[in-house]
C-alpha cells in the first residue's frame, strides 16, 4: 500500500459514494486507476465493505450503552464473543486489557429493554459480571481517522 491508496481510502472513508471519477480528480488519476487500486484494496482484505451511516435514534433505538464485561475463570473467551454476537442489541465488542475482557455497544429503544438486555448477557456462561455506563449524548462517533498519507 502506498501514498495514493492511503489517499483514496481517505477519500472513500469522507466521501463513501464518490465515483472513480470523483476520487480520481481528488489523488489525480484516472477512474480506471482508481477502480482498479480499490479492487486490489478490496481483494487484499484493506476495504472490507461500505455501508449507510444511520441515526441510531432515527430508526427507534434511542438508548445506548457501553457494557464492560468480566469472564468467569473458566470461561472460553472465543465461546463467550460468540454468543456476544449473537444478540442484536449487541452492535459492537471488543476483547480489552484490565478488568473486563470486553466491552461491548448496545443500542436499544428504552431504558427498560437496556434492562432486559443486561439480564441477557448475565446469563450467557462464562460472564462473570458486567458493568455499564449509560450513554447519554454522543459528541461524536465512527470518524474516521484521516492521518496524512503525505
Amino acid at each position: 500500500m502506498d501514498d495514493l491508496d492511503r489517499r483514496i481510502i481517505t477519500e472513500l472513508r469522507l466521501h463513501g459514494r464518490a465515483t472513480f471519477a470523483e476520487l480520481g480528480r481528488q489523488v489525480g488519476l484516472s477512474a480506471s486507476a482508481v477502480h482498479e487500486r480499490v479492487g486490489k484494496l478490496e481483494s487484499s482484505g484493506v476495504i472490507t465493505g461500505y455501508h449507510a451511516t444511520v441515526d441510531p435514534r432515527a430508526i427507534g433505538l434511542g438508548v445506548t450503552a457501553l457494557v464492560g464485561i468480566q469472564l468467569s475463570d473458566s470461561a472460553e473467551a472465543d465461546e463467550v464473543a460468540g454468543l456476544l454476537g449473537g444478540l442484536n442489541e449487541v452492535e459492537s465488542c471488543w476483547a480489552v486489557a484490565g478488568d473486563e475482557a470486553f466491552v461491548v455497544k448496545v443500542r436499544v429503544p428504552t431504558v427498560d429493554e437496556l434492562e432486559r438486555t443486561l439480564g441477557r448477557l448475565r446469563r450467557i456462561s462464562g460472564v462473570a459480571r458486567t458493568r455499564t455506563t449509560v450513554v447519554l449524548s454522543t459528541r461524536f462517533e465512527g470518524r474516521p481517522n484521516t492521518l496524512d498519507a503525505e
